[in-house]
């Protein structure tokens, strides 16, 4: 089916989808949960971000060849149906829908948390209905209002990254002595080099891995993009290289800073930097990045699960069709009201509830880039035997060696979930997901 058909704008310019690419390999993860990374690893992190680093690239070049070779699709979803079958297509399709609610579910819950640092008297729910309503609109006034909210989202991330790294710099060329010692270079390997000498590890790239969610929804702006064959290889490509300056770069200025064996889980080691040098708004400043990167996560929630629900529907239903805008509205409008159901949900649950399900979503969301490699595979055995036409400007580099190679790792990052205390039980729930809706499948559909 081609674009035109389908009557989607293609609107969104290299500027917003290399920020989209961008913004998705920088969470929270990095701002509030640094500190556990470190404390598991060490300086040893850096190179934990580096390989994984490696394996999400594999994965996004495989992800831009099949876009590359055929823009057309709404949503990569689309890919695996075509090349896996229906019945894959169907549960893979509902999973990563009802991951990204999920996502923006508890995205919301913490914007309620986030606002009650600055109103500690206010009740959260006016804050999260306002937030749901906002990006609501955001999502439905154009696709170019999308791309310039996604834009300037990922900016706010990259400038406190980049006061981060610049902090780093200064205080270690000048040697500044702060509350936490003489600032020196070799700080980041003076105190070791492993932490736990490695008993933990192998934890921490579970917790880098993680750190990396999201990525792939550069493959959900594909059929809106404008220049597709030139602007989705550049913000793929550009990934790597965005990864070793922002994850890499930021991590070591952490750590040059202040030693890392002074870093605690569950503390904001941004919050603990800045606060050291004599910032006293610290905590405030590092308050509001986290704010906007769960708005963020909110926006690229509305977006995905509208494209989503609106290829998984099918043309003859409400859900399948655009309005005037090229917008799948009906679509945006039913993912929008279950997300608000969150709103009600947090006056009967507590937010441990939302963690424990978005952790099964977290889980899940490994067994579709799994699926994704393997759908590269079958995609590049198709071109051989000539029943698709292939695409010779942007390859996956060594396929199938890197694929085989990224599918181990991939299933490794899950089978070590699969065996942990903390995560084996929501690794659990995610399977019973997956085989509830093959069921399903097997009975719903026929291929």
């Amino acid at each position: 089916m081609s674009n035109e058909k389908q009557g989607f704008a293609r609107t969104l310019s290299h500027r917003h989808v290399a920020m989209i690419a961008l913004g998705g390999t920088i969470g929270t993860g990095l701002f509030l949960g640094a500190g556990s990374s470190i404390s598991k690893a060490g300086p040893a992190i850096l190179l934990v971000y580096i390989i994984t680093g490696l394996f999400v690239f594999a994965m996004m070049r495989a992800l831009g060849e099949l876009l590359i070779s055929d823009d057309s699709k709404p949503v990569f979803i689309d890919f695996m149906t075509q090349y896996l079958g229906k019945k894959a297509g169907f549960v893979l399709g509902w999973t990563y829908w009802i991951g990204w609610i999920v996502i923006a579910m508890t995205e919301l819950t913490a914007i309620g948390t986030y606002m009650h640092y600055w109103f500690p008297d206010m009740p959260t729910w006016p804050w999260e209905l306002a937030f749901l309503v906002a990006l609501y609109l955001v999502n439905i006034i154009a696709v170019k209002a999308f791309g310039e909210a996604e834009f300037w989202f990922s900016m706010i991330k990259i400038i406190a990254i980049c006061a981060m790294i610049g902090t780093g710099l200064i205080l270690a060329l000048g040697h500044v002595k702060t509350s936490m010692g003489t600032t020196e270079f070799s700080t980041l390997w003076s105190h070791g080099l492993v932490a736990n000498h490695g008993n933990t590890l192998l934890a921490a790239f579970q917790m880098a891995f993680f750190s990396f969610l999201g990525v792939e929804f550069v493959g959900v702006t594909a059929a809106e993009t404008k220049d597709p064959l030139q602007t989705i290889p550049r913000a793929i490509n550009s990934i790597v290289f965005r990864i070793l300056v922002f994850y890499i770069g930021a991590l070591s200025a952490i750590m040059i800073i202040q030693p890392w064996t002074n870093y605690k889980a569950g503390e904001s080691p941004f919050v603990q930097v800045f606060s050291g040098i004599g910032i006293q708004s610290a905590a405030a400043i590092i308050n509001f990045v986290v704010l906007t990167a769960a708005a963020s996560a909110i926006n690229s929630a509305f977006f995905t699960t509208g494209r989503m629900l609106y290829s998984l529907a099918g043309p003859k239903s409400r859900f399948g069709r655009l309005d005037r805008n090229h917008i799948p509205r009906a679509a945006i409008n039913l993912s929008t009201l279950i997300v608000g159901l969150s709103v009600v949900v947090n006056y009967f649950f507590p937010t441990d509830a939302f963690n424990l399900i978005s952790s099964t979503a977290s889980a899940a969301f490994l067994i579709i880039y799994m699926a994704l490699m393997v759908t590269h595979l079958v995609y590049k055995k198709q071109v051989k035997e000539g029943n698709v036409s292939g695409t010779k400007m942007f390859k996956l580099p060594f396929s199938p060696w890197s694929d085989y190679l990224t599918i181990i790792f991939l299933g490794l990052i899950f089978i070590l979930m699969l065996i942990t205390k903390a995560t084996m039980f929501t690794t659990i729930l995610s399977i019973i997901w997956i085989v509830f809706l093959a069921i399903v499948a097997q009975i719903k559909i026929k291929d």
